[in-house]
């Protein structure tokens, strides 16, 4: 579970490749991310600021 959320955590793995991994579901191994500290959704700051102007240039 520690490898699998940290590759998780880096990117290195998807979700559903991380829980196969793990050895649990994708349920599950969501549940578990929270006692590992790992967020759920890692989404670089970047990567967000530009979705939201994309966004807003097109009225979306």
């Amino acid at each position: 579970m520690s490898l699998a959320s940290k590759l998780y955590e880096r990117g290195k793995l998807t979700l559903g490749q991380a829980a196969e991994l793990a050895g649990y579901s994708k349920e599950t191994f969501m549940e578990l991310l929270a006692e590992y500290n790992v967020a759920l959704i890692n989404y670089p700051a970047d990567e967000l600021d530009d979705d939201i102007k994309n966004a807003q240039r097109h009225s979306i």
